[in-house]
């Protein structure tokens, strides 16, 4: 941790100004090796980033190399869960498929893609056909962005972080090797921890970046080291079990003191730069993406105390 502390506190607090999402990508990739662990990463990208939208990107690339640890880690990679249903186990209809050559084919519509088309490997979560008992079975797939079949279909800018594109997918019939199909369920082992592993890195992204801010406009000492406390927790609980009702309860603290310091930093924005205050002001309903689920899943986990 020493070596992500010393790095927020003494590299320089002036980004370079990043023109897209590949740029931004560059600047993620020449971090890594610095940077190996992926919370580290995610904090040190977010505080290099002059946009926040940048710093999202680094922090989800981040989130899906910890959720993929045997993968190389030298590619653009999107999740692929949502559908016109909404992304609940129940509503994944895309459909993979037994070819008769021993391969698999994937059909199917995920109506929202992060990076769009950006990404360069589709992580697609896909169903199997229902269980014994009813339920429907899901599996991961790697696809190629640009495999035969994959069509991307750019959706208007969000609101917030504009500089991170989406789009509608549709998978027709497209051709995977049971190689490109990962080992283990689909929800229990990758679509239900990465909710909890993306959270912990795109905020710390995003306090890696405000702690940028928080420099370079000169903001009190108190509310750089409270911007600091909340990285650090969040690296201590990236490092534990995503599928800790134990864990879920403290990141549930970590929020509301990440929540408190947002809150308190609104009378310091005036000092700092006026085109750093307003996409602020444009991109901070980021932090408030998922807050349903975020409460639902901290309700469950006392509960289970």
């Amino acid at each position: 941790m020493d070596e992500l502390l010393h790095f927020l506190l003494s590299e320089s607090a002036e980004p370079a100004p990043l023109a897209n999402v590949h740029d931004a990508w560059k600047q993620h990739l020449a971090l890594h090796e610095r940077f190996p662990f992926s919370v580290d990463l995610a904090a040190a990208a977010g505080f290099e980033s002059d946009q926040i939208g940048f710093a999202f990107l680094s922090g989800y690339q981040a989130a899906i190399a910890a959720l993929l640890p045997d993968m190389p880690s030298d590619r653009l990679r999107a999740l692929c869960a949502t559908e016109r249903g909404g992304g609940h186990p129940s509503a994944i209809r895309t459909e993979l498929a037994s070819a008769t050559d021993g391969a698999f084919t994937l059909t199917g519509t995920k109506s929202f893609v992060t990076l769009g088309t950006a990404a360069e490997q589709l992580v697609v979560v896909a169903s199997a056909g229902p269980s014994a008992t009813g339920q429907n079975q899901l599996r991961v797939v790697l696809v190629d962005a640009n495999a035969p079949g994959v069509t991307l279909r750019e959706l208007p800018a969000l609101p917030f972080i504009p500089e991170v594109p989406h789009a509608e997918m549709t998978l027709t019939g497209v051709r995977v090797t049971s190689e490109e199909v990962l080992a283990g369920d689909g929800y229990t082992k990758y679509l239900k921890p990465f909710r909890t592993i993306e959270d912990i890195h795109v905020f710390a992204a995003v306090f890696g970046w405000l702690l940028q801010v928080a420099r370079r406009s000169g903001w009190p000492t108190v509310t750089q080291e409270k911007t600091l406390a909340v990285i650090a927790a969040l690296r201590s609980l990236g490092q534990a079990d995503p599928s800790s009702p134990a864990v879920h309860v403290a990141l549930g603290g970590v929020f509301s003191l990440a929540t408190g310091l947002t809150e308190e930093i609104e009378a310091l924005w005036p000092s700092a730069d006026e085109a750093v205050r307003l996409r602020w002001q444009r991109d901070r309903p980021l932090l408030n993406i998922a807050g349903r689920v975020r409460a639902k899943r901290l309700e469950a986990a006392w509960r289970s105390f």
